[in-house]
């Protein structure tokens, strides 16, 4: 399968903003540029990119390339691509009034002047909620969030002026909101995975709720891949919340949540190792960040969570980790009372998990999720790229991507997506973790 890297559709020079247009107090250096933001005075890198998403709603908030971020996020149309071989420091700086209330990364507020607390996120991103600016700020790192949080320490440091503080403090009331909305129980949907057989669509990031609606009426999809984090997801994702997540479900949206974890490639933010055994315990820390995700986005227990571990062609050096990782993953979500579903190449993972299932039948994937893309909406063993006649992932518990990263345009919503064909029944499955091995 094609590397689904997001190389392609790079933002041309015309979404980089002229440094005049920022504010009058932009200036341009050798090595840095200054950026004045709702009084915060940010000194970036020259090599960053600039992006007011005001003016550019369509811009896509990537996370492997170094970029500051103005304002709240658009529609995103521009997102294509799902796993980064490479994640980059960027920041997203929007008003609080107005943030969107994320579960699925940590957020803390910061009252006056206090300093950053130091946190990190299972997905490389931590929110800030700026009380003294009334800013919500986005930080999304590589290996360590230290040099992205240093350069928004600075920030707040140069920041207003006493009484410029105290009036954005009494403006800022909503980060309290942002926060507890966050924090507060959540209720979960009925059900985010009713037995489904049919067409389904997965998309960088989450679609607004127009777009869904659209294609809720005019599209042939009824399922929706939704990348709900891990350290090699691509974009970002302003609309996904408990909230997004209940609506779809009410909808009557199949929802295969989807963890971007490490991948089989060499990278010191991305990659997996090729040890089986740290890949072990990488497998079991992915399947944890997986679930506080799902749990804060309100999916029930019993919920397929999905791992996309892309293609390799290096048969020998990564299939013993892959599968370590894939059952690691598997045997973890278990624990935690949650199904485990690989989406995985048919040329590479596939057959990986396929030569090792009769060794641990117990700690393979519940759903089998294979990429192949030759056009046939199926999940006949030959199209999953399985040997015939397999008893292998038989019954509701296979999927198929026949077709990847193409435009799409239903009820006047162009979205980039990749096709899949699903049989999944997660009722069928018995319970957690109890699948009988094969005879």
């Amino acid at each position: 399968m094609p590397s689904r890297t997001p190389l392609r559709r790079l933002l041309g020079a015309a979404l980089l903003l002229p440094v005049a247009s920022l504010s009058p107090a932009v200036t341009a250096a050798a090595a840095e540029r200054t950026v004045d933001y709702q009084g915060l005075r940010l000194d970036l890198p020259a090599d960053w990119r600039v992006i007011d998403l005001d003016r550019h709603p369509e811009a896509c908030l990537r996370l492997d390339v170094p970029t500051l971020y103005l304002g709240h996020a658009g529609t995103q149309s521009e997102c294509a691509g799902r796993a980064a071989a490479t994640r980059a420091d960027t920041l997203h700086l929007e008003p609080i009034a107005g943030a969107p209330p994320r579960a699925d990364i940590p957020t803390l507020a910061v009252d006056g002047g206090r300093a950053l607390p130091p946190t990190e996120g299972d997905s490389n991103e931590v929110r800030y909620a700026l009380r003294r600016s009334g800013v919500m700020a986005t930080l999304s790192y590589g290996a360590a969030p230290d040099t992205v949080r240093a350069l928004l320490a600075r920030a707040v440091a140069a920041g207003r002026s006493p009484a410029e503080a105290e009036g954005a403090v009494a403006r800022s009331g909503p980060a309290a909101a942002v926060v507890s909305a966050v924090r507060a129980a959540v209720r979960a949907p009925r059900s985010a995975q009713e037995a489904f057989t049919g067409e389904g669509f997965d998309a960088c990031t989450a679609p607004t709720q127009r777009s869904m609606d659209s294609w809720r009426a005019r599209s042939p999809f009824r399922a929706v891949g939704v990348y709900i984090g891990g350290r090699a997801r691509a974009c970002a994702q302003p609309q996904l919340t408990a909230a997004w997540v209940r609506r779809q479900a009410a909808a009557g949206w199949h929802l295969m949540p989807i963890w971007v974890g490490p991948q089989p490639w060499h990278s010191k933010s991305t990659g997996l190792s090729t040890d089986p055994s740290r890949a072990n315990e990488q497998g079991r820390d992915a399947a944890d960040g997986a679930v506080d995700a799902a749990r804060a986005l309100g999916l029930p227990e019993g919920t397929v969570l999905y791992n996309d571990l892309e293609n390799y062609s290096d048969r020998a050096t990564w299939d013993a980790p892959s599968v370590a990782y894939l059952t690691a993953w598997t045997v973890r979500l278990h624990e935690r009372g949650f199904r485990s579903g690989a989406y995985v190449a048919a040329s590479s993972g596939v057959k990986a998990l396929s030569a090792h299932y009769h060794q641990a039948p117990q700690a393979m994937p519940d759903v089998l999720w294979g990429a192949r893309w030759n056009g046939a909406a199926s999940v006949s063993d030959q199209d999953m790229g399985l040997s015939g006649r397999t008893p292998q992932w038989v019954g509701p518990r296979r999927a198929h991507q026949f077709r990847g990263d193409h435009d799409a345009s239903y009820g006047g919503v162009t979205l980039n997506i990749d096709r899949n064909w699903l049989d999944v029944d997660p009722a069928a499955l018995g319970p957690v973790g109890g699948l009988p091995p094969l005879s």
